[in-house]
């Protein structure tokens, strides 16, 4: 019996451990830190075999296989011991493919993954597709594999899950930018991360379909190297040479397979950056089908994602908007593009090799004050504190609302947009966009 061994206990890997444990492999868990209560009961319901506080490296270098979560990186003493051992290394998503033949439908991007997933999902649900939506959020592949029996899987996926993965194969591929992020996880080099995101596209076919964002300079460059054959499908914010999708005099356009048009203030997401969002998910459910009036409806009734320039409540005629998703610049920059008054803008929380350059100009433009959060502030405060803004530093949520309630005047917005991850003061970037609802509500 062929024997796997899943390396980190969180969604990801107990969903690849019980569906290794129901395709008659001899499976082992193990984690580093602490398991979650509820996956240690989900992994002793399926007689899994499991530790966590640490590798005990017999039971683990004895794999044929190795699956290993998305979290994990590939420095990690026990991913190097594997390696020298040649253990080959999946991902959950890899291994989970290898069990269904639905249609996957995959997103990536430096950004607008997570949104661009919601609604296409939501568009497919709709429609009455038999759909399940797994990946970087929602319920683990593997899992859904395991218990489920989709004919379509709206996934989004990460760099760091796109990294191990070696045969899967995307029905539609779509990737939305390329921005600087996860440097830090990539040796501070870009290239090694533009080559990750390009990772969608290995093994199309010319039954497959490839969207993107036309106007990325990124994509565009990286492009040129690859022999693609499945079909193109651009999207631009304008109408131009090439483009299947745009905005064009007011109107949101989609080509072909199928034509559509709606009046572009119909669209139920506002700002730039969720222009290219709802054209992604347009295209991506046109490709697969999904009728034209769902499509609209469907456009016109999202609700947006949580942690996404979510209005958490007005106060004393101040607006606070919790954004703690935008964990890099670039996200940054758009939400900060889309505010319409004078703006508290919070920032900090782990640096991954931040250029703040982008933002320069925003920020003088935008900001009435900066508030920092983080455990180390000395960046943030190398960077913007010669711009002259009133500024705060901060090491707690309850410091931070403080010190925007200070600083905001009638009319103001605060944004929490951080451009950071969160794991300095916070469990992940859900605790720390909670934690700041929590305490706007209580002001």
């Amino acid at each position: 019996m062929s024997r796997i061994v899943v390396l980190g206990g969180g969604e990801s890997g107990v969903g690849a451990a019980v569906l290794a444990q129901k395709k008659g492999f001899d499976v082992f868990l193990s984690d580093a830190g602490q398991i979650k209560h509820h996956y240690q009961e989900m992994l002793n319901q399926y007689g899994i075999e499991w530790e966590d506080g640490g590798h005990t490296a017999e039971l683990v270098l004895n794999a044929h296989e190795i699956i290993k979560s998305p979290g994990i990186p590939d420095d990690a003493p026990m991913i190097i011991a594997c390696k020298e051992k040649g253990i080959p290394i999946i991902s959950e998503i890899e291994f989970a493919a290898r069990y269904t033949n639905a249609k996957m439908i995959c997103i990536t991007g430096s950004n607008g993954k997570t949104t661009t997933t919601s609604l296409t999902y939501h568009i497919f649900k709709a429609a009455g597709y038999n759909v399940g939506l797994a990946g970087n959020i929602g319920r683990s592949l593997a899992l859904q594999v395991a218990e489920e029996n989709y004919d379509y899987y709206v996934i989004e996926l990460s760099s760091f899950q796109l990294d191990n993965m070696y045969d899967f194969r995307a029905n539609v591929a779509v990737l939305l930018n390329i921005t600087p992020d996860h440097l830090d996880r990539y040796n501070y080099n870009m290239q090694n991360y533009v080559d990750a995101k390009m990772r969608i596209l290995r093994n199309q076919t010319k039954d497959d379909a490839f969207v993107y964002w036309q106007d990325d300079p990124i994509i565009t460059r990286e492009l040129e190297k690859y022999q693609i054959e499945s079909r193109l499908c651009p999207f631009s914010e304008i109408k131009k040479n090439g483009a299947i999708a745009y905005i064009d005099d007011g109107h949101y356009e989609i080509e072909y397979p199928t034509p559509i048009n709606m009046e572009e203030e119909e669209l139920a997401l506002t700002g730039r950056h969720n222009i290219y969002n709802q054209l992604a998910a347009g295209i991506s459910a046109n490709i697969m089908g999904v009728d034209g009036k769902v499509i609209v409806e469907s456009l016109k009734s999202f609700k947006g994602v949580e942690h996404r320039l979510e209005k958490v409540a007005k106060v004393k005629g101040v607006q606070y908007i919790n954004d703690s998703k935008a964990t890099n610049v670039n996200a940054c920059y758009f939400a900060l593009e889309s505010m319409k008054t004078p703006t508290v803008l919070i920032l900090g929380g782990k640096d991954k090799g931040n250029d703040y350059e982008e933002i320069r100009e925003l920020v003088k433009t935008k900001c009435r004050a900066l508030v920092y959060l983080g455990a180390d502030n000395k960046k943030l405060h190398d960077f913007f504190d010669p711009l002259g803004l009133p500024v705060a530093d901060t090491h707690s949520m309850a410091d931070c609302v403080q010190a925007c309630y200070d600083f905001a005047q009638v009319g103001d917005t605060v944004l929490l947009s951080p451009c950071c991850a969160s794991f300095d003061l916070f469990k992940n970037m859900e605790d720390r966009g909670e934690q700041f609802k929590e305490l706007v509500r209580k002001l």
